[in-house]
C-alpha cells in the first residue's frame, strides 16, 4: 500500500493549525539573488546545496529548529498550519546540516548547537512507543494528527528522523565533549524506539499506532515502495529489534517482491507498489537512501543500487518520449515524484500518474544515479526557467510548463533531499557515515543483505 496516495486529500483536508493565529515566521522574501554564472560546476553545485540547507537552517520552526511541513513564499496557509513541523523531512534536513557543517556552510560550533536544540526537543515531544508523529506542532512538542485516525506514532516518518540523526551520531561521536554528549542524546534517542511494538504481534511492521485508534490504519508495511529504511532500522536495533523473518514475510512478501517487468530496455527488478509497470514516484530512489548506501548492496531479491538507478532513468526516459504530450518535458526537464500538483498533492509518476507536473526534486535528488541527465535538468531549471522556480529556500516545489502553473511554495519532504543526494554523489559522505553504525552492519547481516562498497 502506498501511504503517499492516502496523503492526496489527507494534507489538504485539515481543519487547523496549532493555533488558531496565523504563524508569519515563515513569511520570506519573494526572491532571493541568483547568480549567473559560475567558476565550475563544483562552485554551482555548492551553491545549490547550500541554498536548499537554509530551508532548514535559516527556514527552520524556532522553538524547535526543526522542517516546517510546507513554507508558502505568500504567508498564505490555508490550513493554518504555518507551525506545524514535519518528522521525515526534519530527518532529512538533519543529513543536510551535516553537508552543510562538513563544506563549511555552517559553523561547526552552531552547528552542534542547533542540532543539541533538536535532540532536545524530541526527547521531550510526544511519542508513542519511542516513535514520533508524523507532524507536531512546533511550539509544543505535541502531535499534530495527519489525519482522523493518524494522531499516534509514524514509524516510516520516524525510520527516516532517525536515519538522519544517527548520521549525526557517527559525524560527532569521536569529537570533544560537547559533541559527544551530543552523540550521546541520540543514541538514548534510538534506544527508546520500540520497533517491537509495531510488530502488531504480526510478522510485518506497520505503519501507524494511535493511542486513541490502536492499529486501525491497519497498513503492513510490503515492499517495494520508499519504506526499506524502516525494516533494516529495526532489525538493526540494539534494544527492541524485530526478527529476520518480518522482513521477509513482510516486506519481501514471501519472495513475492521480485518483478519481471521491463521498461525503456531496463528490469524494475522489484514489483513497484501500484506503479508495476514503469516504477513509482522517484522519492522512493531517495528517502531510504538518504543513509543507507545502495551501492555494493545486495540481498536474495535486488541489487539495489541497480533498482534506484533502473527507476530513475526509466522516470527520466519517460518523460523524454513524453507519451502524454506535456508541453516542456525533454532532455532538459524530468522528474515526476511527489509534490504539489494543480489541484492539490499527488505522487507523480510515469504513464499512471502524469499530471504535466514536473518537480525539481525528482531529478536533483537522483544525481547519484543519473549525473549527466541530472545536471542538464538542474542548469535548465536554473538557467532557463530560474526566474520562475528560484527563490532564497532554492526551486519552488513544483511546476507545469504545459499549464502555466508556476507555484512559490516549499515542502520540506521534496527540498531536504535535494543537498544530501547530491553530497552522496560528490562525496558518499552520509553513505559513509550511515554505513558505519556498528548497529547497522549487524541489522544488514541479520536481513541477508551482503555490502560491499
Amino acid at each position: 500500500m502506498i501511504r503517499i496516495f492516502l496523503s492526496v486529500f489527507v494534507i489538504l483536508a485539515l481543519l487547523s493549525g496549532c493555533s488558531d493565529k496565523k504563524n508569519e515566521q515563515n513569511k520570506i522574501p519573494e526572491q532571493e539573488a541568483r547568480p549567473l554564472t559560475f567558476a565550475s560546476d563544483d562552485a554551482f553545485l555548492d551553491f545549490i546545496q547550500k541554498t536548499h540547507i537554509n530551508y532548514m537552517w535559516d527556514g527552520a520552526e524556532k522553538t524547535s529548529g526543526l522542517a516546517p511541513e510546507r513554507i508558502h513564499i505568500d504567508g498564505n496557509y490555508p490550513q493554518n498550519d504555518a507551525d506545524v513541523i514535519t518528522t521525515g523531512g526534519s530527518g532529512f534536513g538533519i543529513a543536510g546540516l551535516i553537508v552543510g557543517i562538513e563544506r563549511g556552510f555552517i559553523p561547526r560550533d552552531k552547528g552542534v548547537e542547533r542540532l543539541h536544540k533538536i535532540a532536545d526537543y524530541l526527547a521531550k515531544a510526544d511519542r508513542f512507543y519511542g516513535i514520533w508523529s508524523h507532524w507536531m506542532c512546533g511550539p509544543t512538542g505535541k502531535v499534530k494528527p495527519f489525519g482522523t485516525k493518524d494522531n499516534g506514532g509514524d514509524l516510516v516518518e520516524s525510520a527516516f528522523l532517525m536515519q538522519g540523526l544517527l548520521i549525526v551520531r557517527e559525524y560527532f561521536k569521536n569529537g570533544n565533549e560537547n559533541e559527544k554528549e551530543l552523540a550521546t542524546k541520540i543514541d538514548k534517542l534510538w534506544r527508546e524506539m520500540n520497533w517491537t511494538w509495531y510488530l502488531n504481534g504480526e510478522d510485518a511492521l506497520y505503519w501507524h499506532w494511535s493511542p486513541e485508534y490502536e492499529w486501525e490504519m491497519n497498513f503492513p508495511l510490503e515492499g517495494y515502495n520508499e519504506c526499506l529504511i524502516t525494516y533494516i532500522l529495526a532489525a538493526s536495533s540494539p534494544t527492541h529489534t524485530i526478527p529476520a523473518s518480518a522482513f521477509h514475510k513482510g516486506w519481501a512478501r514471501g519472495g513475492g517482491i521480485k518483478s519481471d517487468k521491463i521498461a525503456y530496455g531496463l528490469p524494475l527488478i522489484l514489483k513497484h507498489n501500484g506503479a508495476e509497470d514503469y516504477g513509482g514516484p522517484l522519492f522512493w530512489a531517495h528517502y531510504s537512501y538518504i543513509g543507507l548506501s545502495p551501492k555494493g548492496l545486495k540481498d536474495q531479491y535486488a541489487n539495489y543500487w541497480e533498482v534506484n538507478k533502473n527507476q530513475a532513468l526509466i522516470n527520466y526516459h519517460y518523460c523524454v518520449q513524453n507519451p502524454k504530450g506535456f508541453k516542456g518535458y525533454g532532455e532538459n526537464c524530468w522528474g515526476l515524484t511527489a509534490s504539489y500538483t494543480i489541484d492539490g498533492y499527488t505522487a507523480h509518476m510515469p504513464m499512471k500518474n502524469d499530471k504535466g507536473v514536473i518537480t525539481p526534486t525528482a531529478a536533483l535528488s537522483s544525481f547519484p544515479y543519473t549525473p549527466e541527465q541530472s545536471m542538464q535538468a538542474l542548469k535548465h531549471f536554473y538557467n532557463d526557467l530560474g526566474d520562475k522556480l528560484w527563490g532564497k529556500y532554492g526551486f519552488y516545489d513544483a511546476f507545469s510548463i504545459h499549464d502555466n502553473w508556476y507555484p512559490q511554495r516549499y515542502l520540506a519532504i521534496d527540498q531536504l533531499t535535494i543537498a544530501p543526494m547530491i553530497e552522496n554523489y560528490r562525496t558518499g559522505l552520509l553513505w559513509k557515515l550511515f554505513m558505519s553504525a556498528p548497529e547497522i552492519h549487524e541489522g544488514l547481516k541479520k536481513l541477508g543483505f551482503d555490502y560491499q562498497p
